[in-house]
């Protein structure tokens, strides 16, 4: 049975895993690999290679676990949690844990196995985030849970283990340190102001014009300014709205467009590194977190510097890209 601990000190919670022990590649960080066609138990019918699946697209209808799919979304054959049993939350001694209740899902987003981001349509993309909201309308009828988290890694610098395409999804029993800094920080802005603080900055960089990479007339893309990393890229949708889930499909829509855009930019520009997708959606089930102050949005992270000790040591990062230079560079990329 997995644990949630809390830190006494800081207040964090951390998951303590020892099944994900068992995962290929695990604590082998000099030269990062990942599992490639001959061994990959994504590819069509190789479908008994995972556990049963918890959701499809089907063009064709077909029966569950056969061949004939779009999208796939599967349990994660190693999960950070666990569906089953209760939270049982308790002290130990000065301490606090709780079970590792949740879930841990993984999001098969092609049967192809070379296609990517950059390579898939546009349509493809928008039936992958489809999925996404699928999983997580299902996931937040559990009154356990309070958040879930949708991310992507692709390449093996990114934490990836299988090259065929795919994105996961954790849901918790807690919502995690980094979305509720950033809706204390949210609520903080609105209380001064009443107004939505991402709604304020896509305002003005819309004005200004000097950080936007490419927008539509549902979702801006814009290069944040203060990115933790180079070329840190935020997807905006125009209107206010707490939760991916709950937007409209023109919004998916756009939403696709600019992520397979984005991709490209940063491949084109960057000699296509590995990244990350992180997908921030207000919690559920917990009154304390209002939906007035939130703004959902997707997060892209290339993988071009690494965290080291001084930013592990405060919490500072240190940026050798400018903002303003990574949106010059990449809206100088033809696509």
């Amino acid at each position: 049975m997995p644990e949630l601990r809390k830190d006494p000190v800081t207040g964090r919670w951390v998951i303590i895993s020892t099944e994900r022990r068992k995962r290929p590649n695990d604590f082998r960080f000099e030269r990062p690999s990942v599992l490639g066609r001959d061994q990959c138990p994504f590819c069509p019918g190789r479908e008994a290679l995972t556990p049963p699946e918890v959701f499809a697209y089907r063009q064709n209808g077909g029966s569950p676990n056969s061949r004939d799919w779009d999208v796939r979304v599967v349990p994660n054959k190693f999960p950070a949690l666990q569906v089953e049993g209760g939270l049982d939350r308790e002290g130990d001694g000065m301490f606090d844990r709780m079970n590792g209740i949740g879930a841990h899902e993984v999001i098969i987003e092609t049967p192809d196995h070379d296609k990517t981001f950059a390579t898939m349509s546009e349509p493809e993309i928008e039936r992958v985030l489809s999925a996404y909201r699928e999983r997580v309308l299902d996931l937040k009828q559990d009154r356990r849970l309070r958040y879930i988290l949708v991310f992507k890694n692709q390449g093996a610098t990114a934490g990836a283990t299988l090259e065929h395409a795919h994105s996961q999804l954790i849901a918790l029993p807690i919502v995690p340190d980094f979305v509720r800094e950033e809706i204390e920080g949210a609520r903080r802005h609105f209380q001064a102001k009443e107004r939505c603080v991402f709604c304020d900055i896509i305002r003005q960089e819309l004005s200004a014009g000097v950080r936007i990479v490419q927008e539509t007339a549902d979702i801006v893309a814009l290069s944040p300014y203060a990115p933790r990393f180079p070329f840190e890229t935020w997807l905006l949708p125009r209107r206010h709205a707490a939760r991916f889930e709950e937007a409209p499909r023109h919004e998916f829509q756009s939403l696709a467009r600019l992520l397979k855009a984005i991709v490209v930019r940063f491949g084109r520009a960057l000699e296509w590194p590995a990244y990350n997708i992180i997908v921030h959606s207000a919690p559920f089930n917990d009154a304390n977190h209002g939906t007035d102050v939130y703004h959902w949005h997707v997060e892209l992270l290339p993988k071009l510097a690494r965290t080291a000790g001084f930013e592990w040591g405060t919490g500072f990062y240190i940026n050798p890209t400018s903002p303003e230079e990574a949106t010059r560079v990449l809206r100088a990329v033809r696509i």
